[in-house]
C-alpha cells in the first residue's frame, strides 16, 4: 500500500504526465520534417547563449525536447523533426520513449530503485543478485561468469586497467600476500608497492577521457593536450583498403605487421614497464571506424595468451547489440574468451564481465561510493526482454545488409565523394575526401533532417538504434544520395 502511495505521488509530477502523454502516441512520425531556415534553429540558438554563461557550450549541436521524441525520431527545442542514426553516439538501445522503458519506470515494484541509489558495494538491494542474473548476466559474453558493475565506460576501462594489473603482480608474487615493503611504499607512489607496469593500447583507440583511460586513448589531440600520461606502449593497428575483396593480400599484410608490433613492443617493455594488459575495440569507433579481420583478433588473444597479457575487449559502444551479435567479439570465434569485456552506452550502465581468476583477492580494491546503479539494471531488463521478443539482433542483420548494400551503391553512383563504406549490422561508416567534405556533409544531412555525426578525421559514423528498420534506412539513404547530389 504505502508502494503504491509513493507511486501515485511520483506519477503526479509534470515529469511523469509529459511521458503518459508520449505513451499515448500510436506511431513513430512518417519521416524528418525542418521548420526552422537553419539549424541549430532560434530556441536552440538563444539556450546555448544563455549556458555559455554557465560553462563552455562549444560542443552543443541541439537542444533537445525528449518528451516528443520518439522511436527513431529526435525533435529539437524548435520542433524540428530528424531521423536519429547517431543514437546518442549509439547509446540509446530501443530509441527514445519506448513503452517498454516507459512501464518499467511507472512500475511501483521498480519504484524503490529509481528513488533509493545505493552504495552497491556495502548495502546493496535485497534483490540484487537476482537483478544481476535477470538483467547483465542474462547476455553475459559466452565464456565469462563474474561481473563489475560501474557507472561509466570511462571507469569500466580503468577499472579493468585496475583488475589486470592485480592479476598480474599476484601471478608474479606466486600467489603470496603483499610485503610490508609493498604496502608502505605504494602510499608514497613508489616501487614495489607501486609497480611499473602498464596497459599497450592502439593508435586510433578510443577508451575515455579520464586519466588512465586517457592514456590509452589516441583518436583525437584535443582529448589529451596538457593532461600528463604514462610511457605506456602503443601498437600499429590496421589500416585496410576497400572493398576487402579486392584487396584480401594487402590487409593480411596489414594484419601481420600489427601482430608483429604488439609482439615487438610487449618484449621491448619488459625491461622498463612490462605489459599487465592490452586492449583493443572490435570496431575503432571514435578514431574513425577502423576495422580488423575476425582472423586478426583471434591471433591478437593467442599472442595475449602467449606472452601473459591480459586480453582487454573494449565493447563501449560496439556491445549491446548493434553489429547483429549481442557482443561484436562473439564474431571472432575465440576458443578461449577475452579476459575482460568493458561495456556501457547501449548497455545504460557500466561495468566489465571478467575471467574467474580476475577477481581481486580482498574488499576495497575496485570500489566507489555507487559502483553503477541498479535503477540501470531494471531499464536493462526491460531492453533484454524486448530485444529477445521481437528478435532484434536479427533486425539488426537484415538492416545492417540493407543498408550497407544501398550505402556501396550510392558510394559507385558518386565515386570521387564517398569512400570506403564499411560495417557490421547497422554500425556503419563512410569516408569523404576531406575533414571538410565530412563536415559539410553532416551539416547537410542535419538541414535534410537527419541527425548524424562523425569520427575520426574524415569519416560519418552510423549508430542506430535497435529498432531501426530498413524503412528508416530507405529515408536515410535517399536524404544520402540527394546531399551527395546536390550539395557536392
Amino acid at each position: 500500500m504505502e508502494k503504491c502511495k509513493l507511486f501515485q505521488s511520483v506519477i503526479n509530477l509534470p515529469y511523469f504526465m509529459s511521458y503518459n502523454a508520449i505513451r499515448n502516441l500510436s506511431s513513430e512520425p512518417n519521416g524528418p520534417k525542418i521548420v526552422t531556415q537553419d539549424i541549430p534553429g532560434p530556441k536552440s540558438v538563444s539556450l546555448k547563449k544563455e549556458l555559455s554563461y554557465l560553462q563552455n557550450p562549444a560542443t552543443v549541436q541541439l537542444f533537445i525536447n525528449y518528451s516528443k521524441s520518439t522511436g527513431n525520431y529526435l525533435y529539437d527545442a524548435d520542433d524540428n523533426i530528424f531521423l536519429d542514426v547517431y543514437n546518442q553516439i549509439s547509446s540509446m538501445p530501443l530509441g527514445y520513449n519506448h513503452p517498454a522503458l516507459l512501464e518499467a519506470v511507472k512500475d511501483p515494484a521498480n519504484i524503490e530503485a529509481f528513488v533509493n541509489r545505493p552504495a552497491l558495494g556495502v548495502l546493496p538491494p535485497s534483490n540484487f543478485v537476482e537483478k544481476l542474473k535477470a538483467s547483465l548476466m542474462s547476455i553475459a559474453p559466452p565464456g565469462l561468469k563474474e561481473i563489475q558493475t560501474m557507472a561509466c565506460g570511462s571507469c569500466s576501462n580503468e577499472n579493468a586497467f585496475k583488475a589486470a594489473c592485480f592479476w598480474y603482480k599476484y601471478k608474479e608474487r606466486g600467489g603470496k600476500a603483499p610485503t610490508d615493503e609493498d604496502l608502505n611504499s605504494c602510499m608514497i607512489n613508489s616501487s614495489p608497492g607501486s609497480p611499473a607496469l602498464s596497459i599497450l593500447s592502439f593508435h586510433g583507440g578510443f577508451h575515455g577521457r579520464t586519466f588512465g583511460a586517457l592514456a590509452t586513448t589516441h583518436s583525437k589531440p584535443i582529448h589529451k593536450l596538457d593532461v600528463p600520461s604514462f610511457d605506456w606502449p602503443i601498437a600499429y593497428f590496421p589500416k585496410y583498403r576497400y572493398p576487402l575483396e579486392d584487396f584480401e593480400r594487402e590487409n593480411a599484410a596489414e594484419d601481420s605487421k600489427s601482430l608483429s608490433h604488439v609482439a615487438e613492443l610487449i618484449d621491448q617493455y619488459k625491461k622498463k614497464s612490462p605489459v599487465a594488459g592490452l586492449i583493443v575495440e572490435p570496431i575503432q569507433a571514435e578514431g574513425g571506424d577502423n576495422h580488423a579481420s575476425d582472423n586478426y583478433f583471434r591471433n591478437l588473444r593467442k599472442l595475449c595468451l602467449d606472452k601473459g597479457v591480459a586480453f582487454i575487449c573494449d565493447e563501449v559502444q560496439t556491445g549491446g547489440g548493434p553489429t547483429g551479435k549481442f557482443w561484436a567479439h562473439e564474431y571472432w570465434g575465440l576458443e578461449i574468451p577475452p579476459d575482460i569485456v568493458t561495456f556501457s552506452k547501449k548497455m545504460l550502465t557500466g561495468g566489465y564481465f571478467y575471467r574467474d581468476e580476475f577477481r581481486p583477492r580482498e574488499g576495497y580494491r575496485v570500489f566507489n561510493t555507487w559502483l553503477g546503479d541498479p535503477s540501470k539494471m531494471v531499464l536493462l531488463q526491460a531492453v533484454i526482454k524486448v530485444v529477445k521478443e521481437q528478435n532484434l539482433l536479427k533486425n539488426m542483420e537484415t538492416t545492417g545488409n540493407h543498408l550497407l548494400k544501398e550505402m556501396k551503391n550510392i558510394e559507385k553512383k558518386h565515386s570521387g565523394k564517398l569512400f570506403n563504406v564499411r560495417g557490421r549490422g547497422t554500425f556503419a561508416a563512410m569516408d569523404f575526401q576531406t575533414p571538410e567534405a565530412r563536415d559539410k556533409a553532416v551539416k547537410a544531412l542535419h538541414k535534410r533532417g537527419i541527425h548524424c555525426g562523425g569520427s575520426g578525421s574524415k569519416t560519418l559514423r552510423i549508430r542506430t538504434a535497435l529498432i531501426f528498420e530498413s524503412k528508416h534506412a530507405d529515408i536515410f539513404l535517399n536524404q544520402l544520395d540527394k546531399t551527395l547530389t546536390e550539395d557536392f
